[in-house]
């Protein structure tokens, strides 16, 4: 599909600040720490209220559009931009009109960072088994518990919390909360990955919370992680793609100037030809990405296995891209500092988070057999 024209001025912005003043102010943060100057850019440059639109419409092209060309150019701006819209989404769809209005402001105005808190040590991919338990105190209810691989943690000023309600319940026992830091009994640590993103563990040691903090109704928090991740999961293929395309873009630069027993790179067929079969792919991934969030878009939901086309192939596909685009350049961009070497880092978590690429496959296969 092609992009409208005002979808296309919305691309070029993203990549002009992604490209100066984003990249700038990503430079002056630390490495796997919550940079709070980048999420106050954002807002500053207009792009955090993409997400928070005046009429409540978030729309996952609008996702797609602003992920792509940031993580073309910055990677760092993409996954502050990411992690705040997947944080903020429950607390927006499910939210009480006061847990709203003391939050989504300050997040959309990047003067608070929220998280999204719904993976556990034992529930993966499984996310259904999570066993952080909610348990009834009066009118709200005690968690006791742990969640990892958390984005913001433990810096985000609240998370939206996925915690179980009724044991044994599965899918069905499981309610959502919205968890500021400061609740007395919260504590947590930061975790150190292959790529460094804000990312850590959160402990629950009798973290009360009232009725107001509910997002949604009991035992109807799935339905919430679940309407979320299905508006995410097409920009994670976003992700994928601007990353892809940056990997190519070197790529066919390098290959055009290096020269090889007497000849450019970009002679030799078994360079050229595995390019080509990369900028193939990526064509496809960016046109599966944007018809499955045009599809939600329209229909505000059922397009779950669509969204699970688009970030398996566009995930599996940078991770071709990248990797080609390193053997191109040869043992130079295995340099630290070099970009394909930060790209060889950053394209690997999105094959695992928000659903790794063997459920996205079940999740497309239950849909062919429905």
């Amino acid at each position: 599909m092609k992009l409208s024209a005002d979808h296309e001025r919305l691309r070029d912005h993203a990549e002009t600040l992604a490209a100066g003043p984003l990249q700038d102010v990503a430079g002056r943060g630390t490495p796997g720490r919550l940079n709070r100057e980048l999420l106050l850019a954002l807002a500053e440059h207009g792009l955090l209220g993409r997400i928070f639109p005046a009429d409540g419409g978030l729309k996952a092209l609008d996702l797609c559009v602003i992920r792509e060309a940031l993580a073309r150019h910055c990677t760092e701006a993409e996954t502050a931009f990411a992690l705040q819209g997947l944080g903020a989404y429950p607390i927006l769809l499910s939210g009480t009109p006061r847990t709203r209005d003391t939050w989504i402001p300050r997040i959309a105005a990047g003067t608070a960072a929220v998280g999204f808190a719904l993976t556990e040590p034992e529930a993966g991919s499984d996310a259904a088994q999570l066993a952080l338990a909610a348990t009834a105190d009066g009118d709200g209810f005690v968690l006791t518990g742990e969640k990892t691989y958390i984005s913001h943690a433990p810096e985000a000023d609240v998370y939206s919390v996925f915690a179980r309600t009724t044991p044994g319940a599965g899918s069905r026992g499981i309610t959502a909360f919205a968890v500021p830091r400061d609740s007395p009994g919260l504590s947590g640590e930061h975790l150190e990955l292959l790529a460094p993103h804000p990312i850590g563990r959160l402990v629950f040691d009798g973290v009360r919370v009232g009725p107001d903090q509910l997002l949604g109704d009991r035992d109807q928090g799935w339905a919430v992680a679940m309407r979320t991740l299905d508006m995410f999961r097409p920009s994670v293929g976003a992700f994928a793609v601007g990353m892809a395309q940056a990997a190519l873009d070197a790529a066919v630069a390098h290959a055009a100037r290096r020269q090889a027993f007497g000849r450019a790179l970009s002679a030799f067929q078994g360079v050229s030809h595995q390019l080509a079969d990369v900028a193939t792919r990526l064509r496809a991934a960016r046109l599966l990405v944007h018809d499955a969030a045009a599809s939600y878009d329209e229909s505000g939901g059922g397009t779950g296995h669509l969204s699970a086309m688009a970030k398996l192939f566009a995930t599996e596909t940078a991770q071709v891209a990248v990797d080609l685009a390193i053997q191109v350049h040869g043992a130079r961009a295995l340099e630290r500092g070099h970009l394909l070497e930060h790209l060889y880092r950053e394209v690997r978590a999105p094959r695992i988070y928000e659903g790794a690429s063997e459920v996205q496959r079940e999740i497309i296969a239950r849909s062919l057999f429905r």
